[in-house]
């Protein structure tokens, strides 16, 4: 605990102390405006005509962002986030480069349309609304013709991924739009560094031999250049980006270790809370499954069983990969824009992709919340307050790994004690673990972002006990459990009856019926779910002991 507490002190005292000292220098200071030097907006002019005409698009289409000056104020910003629920992009209030070009080369066209627009408008239910999912739908189906139109492709791919999707289909089972959908089958990843999104397709999934044999699938990976993308093939199979590197548009396999070795039957001393039956069950006889998963060959089998007390591991030592939650959002935004816009919940049929779509969107807010308040840490730049953050992940690993194990009450009574000792204020340790999450998920480490949700859920802020729950119910993070997730949820929700505010997406309160109905239908209690605003019931959840 005392290595706990010096390290909480250390990132809490530049953190956490620099925003509340600089929350208390601006009280304090006085200033007198010199009349001789005019103020600076900080804004270059090339930026100031940027923003003027994005307010001008979006004041054209309905999101009222005031007089198009070029400051992007808090009236664009909330135009800004009712153009992406639109279209059914994260509502963060700040553009991402494709979401401003494509306002900005809709805008242009429906300008240069003349009658044709008006015509248009005036046939869609939506207003003029209505152009910009017109001009997105004709953009990921291939047929538009506007200047964004190459970014789309079928399905919302680049058409080269997409045609190499159309291939696979053909000598498999699923349709081209189910392999989409398939957890798995599409990863995305910057695997160049170039900034753009680079595409892997696994055909392990597809359930198709044509595709696969007994030891590898066929796995092709598309990096982006400037001129578009390269194929790259592979075999291999339970592929993730980190097992490739592309220099541009080649790439490279960097794992080339078997995926299966052979079982290692000496003592696991890492994993002393699992123990064995002292009786172990008889084996299951061994039943043929129609699969084209690669299969443990015989010498690759044990060959003894393992002691009593002793842990046989058939991954060869090697930790698996931890699923990338950036990848993993990037592919539920694709598909919530292929789906036109975010589920529900009176259309909401998959409780497990809705509650997707509601942890990338909480990502989005806990990382632009966290962005605010480092703007306001004096004395530290983003890479050193990224780097201290990075030291919250070891110290709170315990406690991150209590979530998958562990009922709520408990664990947040050991997060609890953590925060005793570390000596720091309830509001420098809030301070610090809004950052920090922040910081956790952008650099895509769990241990970081869980640990700092879990801090402040401790710290009484129940709303982000939805981020433990998403973690758990998607299995990103933790393990998949959806019956825990159930109290992380719980908690959020009474927090959020007790005040009728959301601490993510405050101005769509709706949302949070979506999230009590998805993790009931999650939890097979989709008959209660109906009556839960009126009789809102806690969850009872088993605790579970590993045997």
């Amino acid at each position: 605990m005392a290595n706990d507490a010096l390290i909480g002190g250390i990132i809490g005292g530049v953190i956490g102390g620099a925003i509340s000292n600089g929350a208390k220098n601006n009280r304090q200071r006085t200033y007198r405006p010199a009349a001789s030097k005019p103020r600076s907006s900080g804004i270059s002019s090339t930026q100031r005509e940027l923003n003027r005409q994005t307010q001008t698009a979006l004041n054209y289409f309905g999101f009222n962002s005031g007089t198009a000056d070029g400051v992007m104020g808090s009236r664009s910003r909330a135009a800004v986030s009712s153009y992406q629920a639109h279209l059914g992009y994260s509502p963060t209030g700040q553009l991402t480069s494709f979401e401003r070009d494509f306002l900005l080369s809709s805008f242009h066209r429906a300008q240069a349309g003349g009658p044709n627009t008006a015509q248009l408008i005036a046939s869609n239910p939506q207003g003029v609304r209505g152009l910009l999912v017109l001009y997105r739908d004709e953009q990921m189906n291939g047929f538009g013709n506007s200047a964004t139109s190459a970014i789309g492709g079928h399905y919302g791919l680049p058409s080269v991924v997409a045609a190499a999707v159309n291939e696979v289909a053909k000598s498999s089972d699923p349709s081209a739009e189910q392999l989409v959908q398939r957890h798995g089958f599409i990863q995305l990843a910057d695997i160049n560094g170039d900034g753009q999104t680079d595409y892997i397709i696994d055909t392990s999934v597809t359930g198709s031999a044509f595709w696969c044999n007994a030891q590898a699938c066929t796995v092709r990976v598309f990096a982006s250049t400037p001129n578009g993308y390269e194929r790259n093939d592979f075999q291999a199979f339970n592929v993730t980006p980190a097992m490739f590197s592309c220099v541009r548009g080649t790439c490279t396999k960097t794992d080339d270790a078997p995926q299966m070795a052979a079982a290692n039957l000496a003592p696991q001393p890492s994993l002393p809370q699992t123990q064995l039956a002292a009786t172990p069950a008889p084996a299951a006889p061994a039943l043929p499954v129609a699969t084209a998963q690669p299969v443990v060959s015989g010498a690759a089998q044990a060959t003894a069983p393992a002691a009593a007390g002793q842990l046989p591991s058939f991954m060869g030592g090697q930790t698996p990969a931890q699923q990338s939650l950036a990848s993993f959002c990037n592919k539920v935004s694709l598909l919530t824009s292929s789906n036109g816009g975010f589920v529900t919940e009176a259309t909401m049929n998959d409780a497990d992709f809705a509650l997707a779509e509601q942890m990338c969107l909480t990502r989005t807010y806990a990382m632009a919340r966290g962005e605010e308040l480092m703007a306001k840490v004096q004395g530290a730049t983003p890479d050193q307050i990224t780097a201290q953050c990075r030291g919250f992940g070891p110290v709170l690993k315990d406690h991150v790994l209590a979530v998958s194990l562990k009922p709520r009450d408990e664990v947040l009574q050991g997060v609890s004690s953590f925060i005793l000792s570390s000596g720091m204020s309830p509001q420098q340790l809030s301070d610090t673990a809004r950052v920090c999450l922040s910081v956790g998920y952008r650099v895509d480490d769990m241990d970081v972002a869980m640990g700092s949700a879990l801090l402040l859920t401790s710290l009484g802020e129940a709303g982000y006990a939805e981020l433990l729950g998403h973690h758990l119910s998607q299995g990103i993070g933790a393990s998949k459990r959806g019956e825990i997730a159930a109290s992380w949820y719980e908690a959020a929700l009474m927090s959020f009856e007790a005040d009728g505010t959301s601490v993510f997406a405050p101005g769509q309160p709706e949302r949070m019926g979506l999230v009590r109905k998805a993790s009931m239908m999650m939890n097979g209690r989709a008959d209660s779910a109906a009556n839960s605003a009126e009789q809102p019931q806690k969850a009872a959840l088993p605790l579970l002991v590993l045997e």
